[in-house]
């Protein structure tokens, strides 16, 4: 009986064990940023063994619930085959409630207790399980030569990036995360995989000054400007010479004002106080160019092909909302989702222009962006043409109705989900 006992006693110690563990790893994964406290100095020492840390202590929460199984199915060897089918139903469903998902969701809510109280046994698991966690490692990877496939640091960050946005998105549908912070978190992971081309300014959008024009025309249309910066050209638009802010325009006015020239305002010349343009290949991903003008020091830069021909302009504040959304002050004139609305008949009315995911933030929607930016470029892709006002197209589970054109370009459009 005695022996009986003592077994049941290792089975509890192992599945106590598993629990703690399991903890210990939900809690590794959900420490806020920054905590230096001492009682987490061990799971500070713990979390900076990285990936092989925390694939030792699943690798040791793994084999101890193995164990406790084992012991328990060992015990009940001699049992019917009814019996021994419900006890190994039981005990799995024990196993995981006791063993995974109540200690997981300790571990989640109460990260740092948990730490404090556990760090040192996550540590000491960690250090025991780490020789058979890296043997683990080095047959994961000869596995995988063997198959001819590789998995590089590249490889572990996108797969870290889709399990977060996978969390995320879990999060959202569970209620747990609002729309809008789930759009902040998705667009700042996205900022890598997409290029400026989607979203720069079209060079049909963009306002720019004539270099030969006459001063006062210059000052105007500067002043009319929602924008601080515009591109300066001559002869043609694809001629760009540099970009002028309207503070060093208003210094040279000053200047020229209190009569440091003999001509007065006339004697402005545009392209001294423009600054030599900054141009950037369409290529370029967000996060790379967000960088970039951080290191230049500026917020503005002008978008060209393989072949040097202006595409567009690009911003800082336009990398920003593709995170927080809209960033509109005093003196902007649109907002992003402007050309959406609908109509009388529940229909949504959409500029051409409006890129798709400005259109899937703003309904929640999922129109596929891979072969086209805006809804114009959606519509000609799948219609393998330019269509004519009034034609109507269904695809992407939409119905699609050509309101306007004007020349080869798609103006609006009006969309309906199809139920």
């Amino acid at each position: 009986m005695m022996h009986h006992l003592w077994i049941y006693a290792l089975i509890l110690a192992l599945l106590v064990l598993a629990a703690l563990l399991a903890c210990v790893i939900a809690a590794l994964q959900h420490l806020p940023h920054g905590r230096t406290a001492p009682m987490l100095a061990p799971a500070l020492k713990l979390a900076a063994r990285g990936d092989l840390g925390l694939t030792a202590l699943r690798l040791g929460h793994s084999l101890t619930a193995l164990a406790a199984l084992a012991g328990l199915m060992w015990q009940a060897r001699g049992w019917s085959g009814f019996d021994f089918a419900c006890l190994s139903f039981a005990a799995g469903i024990a196993l995981a409630l006791l063993g995974r998902i109540i200690p997981a969701a300790i571990g989640t809510a109460a990260a740092e207790a948990s730490l404090m109280r556990l760090g040192l046994l996550g540590l000491i698991a960690a250090w025991l399980f780490t020789p058979l966690a890296s043997l683990m490692q080095l047959l994961k990877r000869a596995a995988l030569r063997g198959f001819g496939l590789t998995f590089d640091l590249a490889d572990q960050r996108d797969a870290l990036r889709d399990d977060i946005a996978g969390a995320i998105a879990l999060g959202h549908s569970g209620g747990a995360m609002q729309k809008e912070a789930r759009d902040r978190l998705l667009g700042a992971l996205d900022l890598s995989d997409r290029a400026v081309e989607e979203i720069m300014r079209h060079r049909r959008q963009i306002e720019m000054i004539n270099a030969d024009d006459p001063p006062d025309a210059i000052i105007t249309k500067m002043l009319a400007s929602p924008h601080s910066r515009l591109p300066v050209y001559r002869d043609e638009t694809e001629n760009i010479l540099g970009v002028v802010h309207t503070k060093d325009l208003l210094r040279e006015f000053d200047r020229l004002l209190r009569g440091e020239a003999p001509e007065g305002v006339e004697a402005l010349d545009i392209l001294k106080v423009a600054k030599k343009p900054y141009f950037i290949p369409n290529t370029t991903s967000l996060d790379e160019q967000m960088r970039e003008f951080l290191k230049r020091r500026t917020h503005f830069a002008l978008v060209v092909d393989e072949y040097g021909a202006l595409l567009g302009l690009i911003t800082l504040e336009d990398i920003l909302e593709e995170i927080v959304g809209d960033i509109t002050d005093e003196f902007d004139v649109v907002a992003r989702d402007s050309g959406l609305k609908r109509d009388a008949n529940g229909d949504y009315v959409i500029d051409g222009a409006m890129t798709i995911r400005d259109l899937n933030r703003a309904t929640d929607w999922g129109l596929p962006d891979a072969e086209a930016n805006t809804v114009a470029g959606l519509v000609i892709h799948e219609a393998q043409m330019i269509p004519l006002e009034g034609q109507v197209f269904h695809f992407h589970g939409f119905r699609i109705e050509i309101a306007a054109r004007r020349e080869n370009r798609i103006t609006q459009v009006k969309l309906r989900p199809v139920r």
